[in-house]
């Protein structure tokens, strides 16, 4: 394995993407274990990754035993080594990615009491992009990111699609605004668009544990978006019960309009 070095903005930048370099060797030789084969290698590569880089520092992954040790360490790594294994299965789709994220005690910048977010990466492996912290604010490849404004008057709002959740549905029915739902695959793919102008908002209930979110939401805070609970809450990493339902990433300016419409819609939210 090459030497990984460098802080902690650019080690999460080299493992998501050198990773997600992993999972395109594994995608095309195909098979019927794909899914697998892609989850389990992502994990292992990250896994001895992270030992060698940081081998002080706890990991949390989606696809390993949860060492509840975590809960007691400074820094604790958050890994989905493949966010959308059924898109990733699927020939020709794009919209998968590999999240890592540092969870840091002491940093308050997108997190709970004891800590937060420090640094994030998002690789997009089938697009060839990768979209991460800096220690200035964020970047997709090597250009600075910044959310942009949405156009007035209209929303696009990343939805799941397979199941697009029904209160979307209705908030969108509700909203001040021409709304356009647009199905995207994985979470961590739905909050890049967002970064990346392709769609102006996610918003998500009904289901997803800390991985799904936490390297997108770090990148997100980082380049200026809103991410919060979809009650406006902040969202909290390394918890001992690591189910995080639900969130909502977008441009600040939507935030009040999104949130009070998830308001208006509460009995649909799912339970």
């Amino acid at each position: 394995m090459a030497e990984i070095s460098g802080n902690d903005h650019v080690v999460a930048a080299r493992l998501a993407t050198m990773a997600g370099d992993l999972l395109l060797r594994i995608r095309a030789g195909g098979g019927p274990g794909l899914k697998d084969a892609g989850d389990q290698g992502a994990h292992d590569f990250l896994m001895a990754a992270l030992a060698e880089a940081r081998p002080g520092d706890a990991v949390l992954s989606e696809e390993g035993a949860d060492d509840l040790a975590r809960l007691d360490a400074d820094r604790v790594w958050i890994v989905d080594p493949l966010d959308g294994t059924r898109e990733f299965a699927e020939e020709g789709r794009p919209d998968w990615a590999v999240h890592v994220a540092l969870w840091q005690r002491g940093v308050h910048h997108g997190g709970g009491a004891l800590g937060g977010l420090s640094a994030g990466a998002v690789a997009l492996p089938a697009r060839g992009k990768a979209l991460s912290t800096t220690a200035t604010g964020a970047r997709v490849d090597n250009r600075p990111l910044t959310i942009q404004a949405p156009e007035p008057g209209k929303i696009r709002i990343a939805v799941s699609r397979t199941r697009p959740p029904v209160f979307v549905q209705r908030m969108a029915e509700n909203l001040d605004a021409e709304v356009e739902l647009v199905p995207i695959g994985s979470a961590g793919a739905k909050i890049s668009a967002v970064l990346l102008g392709e769609v102006d908002a996610y918003v998500h209930a009904g289901g997803q544990y800390e991985w799904d979110s936490a390297a997108p939401a770090a990148v997100a805070l980082a380049a200026g978006a809103h991410a919060s609970r979809i009650d406006g809450a902040e969202l909290a990493y390394n918890q001992k019960d690591t189910k995080l339902p639900d969130i909502l990433v977008c441009h600040p300016s939507l935030a009040p309009m999104l949130l009070a419409g998830i308001r208006e819609v509460s009995d649909a939210l799912p339970g």
